[in-house]
């Protein structure tokens, strides 16, 4: 394949999702098989929507990798990048939700991304690097997407993160998970972190959105998007503010909901199109999503978001 102009790096992992309704796992019997991992997802719904795009990741030796790897490549997304180690793969279980999904991870081989796999990428058609709060939180991948976000910086590749923080996730270790993503947002990374996400990692309530997404922007973020949920989006960049009404949707499951906003997000900015219309495209893919339980398997295109 040619190579990428976004890459996604972090991980891909497999998500057992309640079959029923639940907040809780004591009552979810029955559990869907589906592949998972926020950046797994972004390639994968990238390139449904037409991008040429990369997915840095590992997974285990094992049946479950395989499978991962298959569905990741089903998508159009390449896959070289995609390394196996002898950890097992990396499971998370999760409750279906049409509000706030609950979640509990088994941190195994994704956390093992390291320097050699990503000094190994071909970044020379590169316009996007992406990753997350949860491939961050651990090392070795930590220091080896630290290290190549800085280099990446200094070529003139823009950032891209998602702050999917928890305190699980970073084994409770706040202040280097705030340290950590202060980092990467300085580096003048696009910023996208949920309403949840930033109540986890800066301990406060959402009152005000203004005041919220400039906390992340005086890190020095080339633009936050602060998603909403119901209440839609609210975008923060170098010229100004603007906020984005959500839609009225029949929610099947919002697991992932954000992983497909950022997908037309992205798309839509590689393409050159301008800041509404990037948030505009972004919420018509997180609707297809919210519209079914499992990903958006079909092709779709930047064109026919913004018509939606």
């Amino acid at each position: 394949m040619p190579p990428s102009e976004i890459i996604c790096v972090g991980e891909l992992l497999i998500d057992l999702i309640s079959t029923e309704y639940t907040d809780d796992f004591r009552s979810a019997d029955r559990y869907q098989r589906l592949p998972g991992g926020s950046p797994a997802n972004l390639a994968m719904n990238l390139a449904r929507l037409g991008q040429p795009v990369s997915l840095v990741a590992t997974v285990g030796q094992d049946d479950a990798g395989s499978l991962l790897i298959d569905a990741v490549e089903e998508s159009g997304a390449d896959t070289s990048a995609v390394a196996r180690h002898e950890d097992p793969t990396t499971l998370i279980l999760v409750t279906k939700s049409r509000a706030v999904s609950n979640f509990e991870p088994y941190r195994l081989a994704d956390r093992q991304i390291t320097l050699e796999q990503l000094r190994a990428l071909d970044l020379s058609a590169a316009r996007v690097l992406h990753t997350t709060a949860f491939a961050l939180s651990q090392d070795p991948a930590r220091t080896s997407i630290l290290i190549t976000m800085r280099e990446a910086a200094a070529k003139g590749i823009r950032l891209s993160t998602d702050f999917n923080y928890a305190d699980k996730i970073w084994l409770d270790n706040v202040a280097l998970g705030r340290k950590t993503l202060e980092e990467l947002a300085g580096l003048g990374a696009m910023v996208k972190v949920s309403e949840v996400d930033f109540e986890r990692l800066f301990g406060e309530m959402v009152i005000d959105y203004h005041s919220a997404a400039k906390k992340i922007k005086d890190m020095g973020a080339h633009l936050v998007c602060l998603t909403l949920g119901e209440d839609g989006v609210f975008v923060m960049h170098d010229e100004g503010t603007f906020h984005l009404p959500a839609r009225k949707v029949d929610v099947k499951d919002t697991t992932g909901a954000g992983d497909a906003f950022w997908s037309g997000f992205l798309a839509s900015y590689n393409e050159g199109l301008g800041w509404e219309c990037c948030t505009r495209a972004g919420r018509a893919m997180a609707e297809l999503k919210l519209s079914r339980v499992g990903p958006v398997l079909e092709d779709v295109s930047v064109q026919r978001l913004l018509e939606e």
